[in-house]
């Protein structure tokens, strides 16, 4: 069983309610990846593992590293700065 996301089972749809907006949704679970990360090192391959994920609206990896939240150095996966900061809520 993965670490990160627990059940993941296909690509959200974009049609129907919802009970939260698109936006509120990517900031949880942007603060759930980082949460993740933070807890202990993780190596690149076990976050590929948990978080890597081929549906579009689903990109919470390739945005964390895009907006500079995570770097990857020496094959680990560790918070940023600035990633500290949006998972400490500043």
């Amino acid at each position: 069983m993965r670490d990160g996301l627990t059940s993941i089972a296909e690509c959200p749809s974009a049609e129907g309610p919802s009970a939260e907006s698109p936006s509120a949704a990517a900031r949880g679970l942007m603060r759930q990846f980082l949460s993740w990360i933070a807890r202990r090192p993780r190596s690149y391959e076990e976050t590929m593992d948990a978080w890597r994920s081929h549906c579009p609206r689903l990109s919470v990896w390739e945005d964390a590293t895009s907006e500079g939240l995570v770097r990857i150095g020496n094959r680990q996966v560790e918070l940023t700065a600035r990633g500290r900061a949006v998972l400490d809520g500043e």
